[in-house]
């Protein structure tokens, strides 16, 4: 049993030293070699000032029409993952994507997290940016709440919604506990490295390249994968139900044009955290914006304008033109 002991023992020093060697490596490589990479990368449109700090907004097209495109939870670089839809909405629109506090190459930010907090910071980088409402939101997943948050506050300046897999306002739960305690990890993990090891290794460039990426757009994404968490994003995730909550009650303005596209995986795929079917949980949705809402469901995952960025623009076209006054 002694015997036993001692080899369970050194088995287990074992394990931890290599666990340990993993980290301070990986720990390493981060600072020494990813970080100063991310650093000389320089922002792909401006940078401008909102509540004495920089936001990044990136822009394509000269058109008419602005359409203001706005990144789901966890996206490390907004402008560079919107790039393939906003080359296709730029033929005939100006399209700008904006990049919040916390994301791509805006700085962070003190200010607390609110629906309120991201309308008032989109408006701001825009102003500042130099456009002019109304615009047309195209916002994906949680951002599709900030929009309608948008809408129902300043009407007049949101010609129309076209939410990508926008997550519902009609349906509302707290935060399960888990993903409170979760987040601290993945924190650990993106700053020992692993965050960016995975990213490289996941990353299909060649499939990447073919929907319309740039080569030096998914370097970049895989390079800013490992940089995606800070207290910004962090709370972001962890207030985003409360987000629900401020504007599910907010009437959605019947002036206001609303489409719907929602991927597939989305609508055909059970959700063990909704106490309803996913089909539910979008009639739902689309019955809270009201008769005029809108929808289409579209092959693909969650981020749906990776692989559609065709038909998006032409719903993007059909829904400008119905909205012109």
């Amino acid at each position: 049993m002694k015997g036993k002991g001692r080899k369970l023992m050194m088995a287990a020093t074992i394990v931890f030293s290599l666990i340990a060697f993993v980290t301070v490596a990986g720990s390493v490589y981060r600072a020494a070699y990813l970080k100063p990479r991310r650093e000389r990368i320089q922002p792909y449109g401006r940078l401008v000032g909102v509540d004495g700090r920089l936001m990044h907004v990136r822009a394509m097209g000269s058109g008419k029409d602005t359409i203001v495109l706005l990144s789901g939870l966890g996206v490390a670089l907004p402008s560079a993952d919107f790039a393939p839809l906003m080359r296709k909405l730029s033929g005939k629109h100006s399209v700008v994507a904006v990049e919040y506090f916390g994301t791509g190459f805006s700085q962070t930010t003190d200010k607390p997290r609110s629906c309120r907090q991201y309308v008032e910071e989109i408006r701001a980088a825009l102003g500042q940016a130099g456009y002019s409402a109304p615009y047309i939101l195209m916002p994906h997943s949680i951002s599709s709440v900030y929009s309608e948050y948008y809408a129902a506050m300043y009407p007049e300046e949101v010609k129309a919604i076209i939410s990508l897999d926008g997550t519902s306002t009609a349906y509302y739960a707290p935060m399960p506990s888990f993903v409170r305690l979760v987040l601290p990890i993945a924190k650990l993990q993106q700053a020992t490295g692993t965050t960016s090891i995975l990213a490289a290794l996941t990353a299909n460039k060649k499939k990447l390249i073919a929907s319309g990426f740039t080569d030096k757009e998914v370097d970049d994404l895989v390079t800013f994968a490992g940089f995606t968490l800070n207290d910004n994003v962090l709370e972001q995730i962890a207030k985003s139900a409360d987000f629900i909550r401020e504007t599910m009650d907010l009437p959605f303005p019947t002036s206001v044009p609303y489409f719907k596209v929602i991927s597939r995986q989305t609508y055909e795929t059970p959700n063990k955290q909704l106490k309803m079917t996913p089909q539910e949980y979008q009639e739902r949705h689309l019955a809270r914006i009201g008769g005029h809402a809108r929808y289409e469901i579209l092959d693909g995952n969650h981020f749906i304008y990776q692989n559609n960025a065709d038909r998006i623009a032409q719903i993007a076209d059909e829904v400008i033109m119905e909205a012109a006054p």
